[in-house]
């Protein structure tokens, strides 16, 4: 029996006999949706939104270019998920806590969904190996703030429809962009020593679509891209437009590496989980690893790791590193400094003792994260003297913040 079977039979087997019967083949469908206008586009608000998705409306089919540890076949990218952001580039997560679960194999294995289940197991994987874990993650904090995937949205609703529905709609809209084709067909191919301008790699993306791409790098190596849709009707049913990015935009400096998948493949998790439902996984981002106890926040920007996070906050290039204590706090943990407790304030980090509500991060890859995200940005790079305030809204320069402890 494959590894895939296998973990298939046991988190099936976890759940009732019938459950897995009753949801087979689902009893609910979508209603029907005529003369709805395209998402993001309404000049009125539309009331309803089962038909019109509000406000998550500007979809985002994204995508990974995992190298060490690689995931997925070499000659592709993989699926990073499908977010509802709304019209202006923001976004809600983790909307409804009572429809997160903890066994998406189980529920894709009930449906009787074994191709669609067969096909994430190759093209939807977690760099860490753990692939239901970053399932579970996409679909609590992305998938339930979908306002047309709501229960209330299908005539006689089976439980848990909705999931397959989420993860049927990212893999099938997945396959329509195969990232890997749209820039081989542009002489743009993974390579050790060869760099790529972004501008080039930014046409290559919007020549099959008529609409540009979102690319975003990690140490100036082509990491993510991003798709942006505007829907006609419910994500399930309804027609996806490609339109403009909105919101954040590309971070890759002007020469970027698109460096071959090497390495040992990540090892999938040796324990079995079981199903449940209520507390949210830890999934992608990872509260307090490696941030925990005491230690110094390192600030890398332009792939060099250049000063760090001094004691209220701000971004220094010389002179000593500020000691951080992180404790841990819900899905993820604080920190505080000799000057007080840290919070993000008006998109600002301050770290100050008038801060009495602090800021819960996480760590994502190893990085300080808000939101998920862990990206910051400062008008420019400090030099001298010059402490630069660290930002969570775009601006001109990029920084990631790690952790050494100490």
């Amino acid at each position: 029996m494959s590894l895939s079977s296998r973990i298939r039979q046991a988190f099936t087997s976890s759940i009732p006999a019938a459950l897995i019967a009753s949801t087979t083949v689902f009893a609910g469908t979508p209603g029907s949706c005529p003369n709805t206008p395209l998402s993001c586009q309404n000049t009125t608000a539309v009331a309803d939104t089962c038909c019109f998705n509000a406000p998550g409306g500007l979809l985002l089919q994204t995508q990974f270019w995992d190298t060490n540890p690689p995931t997925g076949p070499n000659n592709s990218w993989t699926v990073h998920g499908l977010w509802p952001d709304k019209c202006d580039g923001t976004y809600e997560q983790y909307c409804d806590r009572s429809r997160e679960y903890t066994n998406i194999t189980a529920i894709i294995s009930a449906a009787g969904k074994t191709e669609l289940l067969d096909y994430m197991n190759t093209y939807w994987k977690d760099y860490k190996g753990d692939d239901e874990d970053f399932w579970e993650h996409e679909w609590d904090k992305h998938g339930t703030c979908i306002s047309t995937l709501e229960p209330g949205c299908y005539d006689n609703y089976t439980p848990q429809q909705e999931v397959v529905a989420y993860f049927q709609k990212t893999v099938d809209l997945f396959k329509t962009l195969d990232s890997y084709a749209f820039l081989a067909a542009k002489g743009i191919t993974p390579s050790l020593n060869q760099t790529y301008k972004s501008k080039n790699i930014e046409k290559a993306l919007a020549k099959p679509r008529g609409v540009q791409a979102t690319i975003r790098c990690r140490d100036g190596e082509l990491d993510e891209i991003w798709y942006f849709y505007n829907v006609r009707g419910s994500v399930e049913t309804g027609q996806f437009v490609p339109t403009e990015p909105d919101g954040a935009k590309s971070n890759c400096p002007e020469n970027v590496k698109y460096l071959p998948k090497i390495g040992t493949p990540p090892s999938p998790p040796s324990t079995t989980k079981t199903s449940s439902t209520g507390t949210p996984p830890t999934g992608t981002p990872t509260p307090g690893v490696p941030f925990s106890g005491r230690g110094t926040l390192p600030v890398t920007s332009g792939g060099t790791t250049n000063g760090c996070i001094i004691s209220g906050g701000t971004w220094y290039t010389t002179g000593t590193c500020a000691t951080y204590t992180a404790s841990a706090s819900g899905d993820g943990f604080t920190l505080t400094s000799s000057k007080g407790k840290c919070a993000v304030t008006n998109s600002v980090l301050t770290c100050a003792a008038t801060v009495t509500e602090p800021t819960v991060f996480t760590a994502v890859a190893d990085k300080l994260a808000y939101n998920g995200a862990t990206d910051f940005y400062t008008g420019s790079v400090p030099t001298g003297s010059v402490q630069a305030p660290v930002s969570v809204a775009q601006q001109a320069t990029t920084l990631t913040i790690g952790w050494k402890s100490s």
